[in-house]
């Protein structure tokens, strides 16, 4: 599975992730957190085309967890590019 970002580190161990919001968790696989650390990373610095490629990757690879970890955030993001 090709990641969306280039010259992350990938861990070795499947790490369980909770969303501060819901507090719902899921485990995800090594590829999975180091995608996600890398989006909370462009998150804080406000780069969200960053942002935009890793949640499209979460999206489509990880549903199930996206929709877990997802935050309100997300949701007005993606309601917004939904409008044109």
């Amino acid at each position: 599975m090709k990641l969306p970002y280039k010259g992350i580190t990938v861990g070795t161990k499947s790490e369980t992730i909770t969303n501060p919001f819901s507090g719902e968790s899921c485990v995800l696989s090594p590829e999975a957190v180091a995608v996600y650390d890398t989006i909370k990373g462009c998150e804080y610095l406000r780069d969200y085309e960053g942002m935009r490629q890793g949640l499209d990757w979460f999206r489509e690879n990880y549903p199930k967890e996206y929709m877990i970890l997802r935050s309100y955030r997300d949701w007005e993001t993606d309601r917004k590019s939904t409008r044109l």
